[in-house]
């Protein structure tokens, strides 16, 4: 069903924060917010990716700005449905005649439930044929993981939902968990520790370039210190601080825990030989999220196992789908739903 003429094929990172769009034969061509701006009266969407994520904390109150994806599942359908239908059609180029064949990533821990609404948003948004693949397997293969070879590896993706860990050999996954902690979480876990600790409110975009800059999973030293800006709660005007690396480290300290217990769970339920090749071969991390600074090391202190950072963890999951709509048929295993 893949192989018609003049079809096109796209392959959609559907994450919580970004959504990107892989096109067969021409690479990455879209990257964006998984964001949407809706008009509250007419219920029109104002805007979608970049520029609804330049509302975000700016909007009036007639314009309501949706992340509809919550925990890599769909939070608000009508919204996702139009996001992607936007998408879509700004890859392919309106001048399109034909309807693409599509395949979109979900997170390991996907129900049935969730995975039929992704199906059936896909397709209304104007997908031709819809399939959808489980993330790990993806973050693989655009990691450069022969995932086909009978040798355990082992993948970590650190999104903006959620955290996937799997154990993937002969192109399926043998071991794997799924939490709902991952780059968002570190971002509510800043506002709130700058909130409780200062009397300071920042917003969403605000804690995310907080992360990126400053954040680490380890404790520095020297330590590094970098200025916030936000809204005094106690005045209601604008205040600047100052806040330090170590501060941070202690900030996000809770939800570090929970990925590390993702990541030892599913360690201890890899079968003894596929352990073997794990620590021959190392953890691969994928993702946006898994660039916070000093991760790797945290997830290797606390394995034993050496942990080594993927090139480009963005796109690893795009890359995988581009990967793998050129190869289905050697993949067969790792499709695990489609229509």
């Amino acid at each position: 069903m893949w192989k018609l003429p003049g079809k096109k094929k796209l392959g959609i990172d559907l994450g919580t924060a970004n959504t990107l769009v892989f096109m067969a034969g021409e690479g990455i061509v879209l990257n964006e917010p998984t964001v949407v701006a809706v008009n509250r009266t007419t219920r029109t969407i104002e805007a979608i990716g970049n520029d609804a994520k330049d509302m975000l904390g700016k909007n009036p109150d007639s314009v309501s700005v949706h992340r509809p994806m919550q925990d890599g599942a769909i939070a608000n359908y009508t919204v996702t449905y139009a996001m992607l239908h936007h998408f879509i059609n700004k890859a392919l180029g309106r001048t399109s005649l034909f309807k693409p064949d599509v395949l979109v990533s979900v997170p390991v821990g996907i129900t049935s439930t969730e995975r039929r609404a992704v199906i059936e948003a896909t397709m209304k948004a104007g997908a031709r044929t819809a399939i959808i693949v489980k993330e790990p397997i993806l973050a693989a293969l655009g990691a450069g993981i022969a995932i086909n070879e009978p040798r355990g590896c082992m993948v970590i993706d650190i999104g903006g939902g959620t955290t996937d860990v799997a154990v993937i050999s002969l192109g399926g996954i043998i071991a794997s968990t799924s939490v709902k902690c991952a780059g968002n979480k570190f971002d509510q876990a800043i506002i709130d520790y700058i909130r409780h600790t200062y009397n300071v409110a920042i917003g969403d975009q605000t804690a995310e370039e907080v992360k990126k800059t400053l954040c680490s999973a380890l404790p520095v030293s020297p330590d590094v210190s970098g200025e916030v800006k936000g809204r005094d709660i106690v005045t209601g005007l604008p205040k600047t601080l100052t806040i330090t690396t170590n501060e941070l480290v202690k900030a996000i300290q809770y939800e570090l825990e929970i990925i590390i217990k993702a990541i030892k769970t599913v360690l201890e339920n890899t079968p003894p030989e596929l352990a073997s090749d794990i620590i021959d071969y190392g953890i691969v991390m994928t993702g946006g999220t898994s660039s916070l600074k000093n991760l790797a090391e945290l997830i290797q202190e606390q394995t034993g196992v050496k942990v080594r950072l993927s090139d480009d963890p963005l796109y690893c999951v795009a890359k995988g789908t581009g990967i793998l709509l050129g190869h289905l048929d050697d993949y067969k295993r790792s499709i695990l739903a489609k229509r």
